[in-house]
């Protein structure tokens, strides 16, 4: 299928476009570029530096993927931005380059993220993942598979929200959130677990049961973590989403968001 590029954009001679793609009027895609079988660039976009969008994907007008990272730390060097297949980026969304040399921004297969988003430099961001309109990811912000994020939230940079997590709107996200938490506030707080979100994508009874009791003894009984830590592994550690909640817990750094 032949590429269809409008007469008012801008494709750079060394961009590599895929059957199908469409270029909208007055886009710019620079030299580095690589866009996928299928995808379409609507209008007003700019594609930047070594990009790589997947097949498939729907850019919005005025998008900017692959440009500078903001950090004021940068000093050039070779770096990469990719965005998986399927992927929808709506009007003014921002993707950033990352900060250090061989670094990496990247965005899975299947994520919707909706207008004036910004995804910072060096984020790492899974499959499925909804971000609403005029969320703020810092630098370094790791988003697993199928995390949902509320309208005009901002997330600290470094954070990372765990698979099957939902932060609530305009909630302020300074430390982790773990798998399938439901999150809100200023500053967030842990709320619950995302019932609704697991039992969206299949989660069965037993399964949504076994993270319940997880959560009671993790953030709702009077032991230490250590101790509660323990207390669900010899529990519940044979159910993987349970273990997935544990093993992020063994590796946070930031600390985590909990309840009030």
């Amino acid at each position: 299928m032949a590429v269809d590029i409008h007469p008012t954009a801008i494709v750079a001679a060394g961009a590599q476009l895929g059957d199908g793609c469409r270029v909208g009027p007055y886009c710019v895609i620079g030299d580095q570029a690589k866009i996928g079988t299928g995808t379409a660039l609507l209008s007003h976009v700019i594609v930047d530096g070594d990009t790589t969008l997947g097949e498939h994907c729907t850019i919005y007008p005025f998008a900017c993927i692959g440009q500078q990272s903001q950090d004021l730390k940068f000093k050039g060097g070779k770096t990469r931005v990719v965005i998986g297949n399927n992927t929808t980026l709506r009007e003014y969304v921002t993707v950033h380059q990352p900060t250090a040399d061989n670094g990496l921004t990247a965005i899975g297969d299947n994520c919707t993220i909706l207008a004036y988003s910004h995804v910072a430099h060096d984020c790492l961001l899974g499959n499925g993942i909804i971000m609403s309109n005029s969320n703020n990811l810092g630098g370094h912000v790791i988003v697993e598979d199928n995390a949902v994020i509320g309208g005009m939230s901002g997330v600290h940079q470094f954070v990372r929200i765990g698979t099957g997590a939902m932060i609530g709107a305009t909630a302020k996200v300074v430390q982790d959130v773990v798998p399938f938490g439901l999150v809100d506030g200023n500053p967030a707080n842990l709320i619950s677990i995302n019932k609704i979100g697991m039992q969206r994508h299949g989660k069965d009874a037993d399964t949504i049961r076994a993270v319940q009791r997880a959560f009671k003894l993790l953030f709702r009984s009077n032991l230490t973590l250590d101790k509660a830590t323990a207390a669900v592994q010899e529990e519940l550690g044979q159910v993987p989403e349970v273990q997935a909640i544990l093993d992020f817990i063994a590796k946070s750094e930031r600390g985590l968001t909990r309840p009030k």
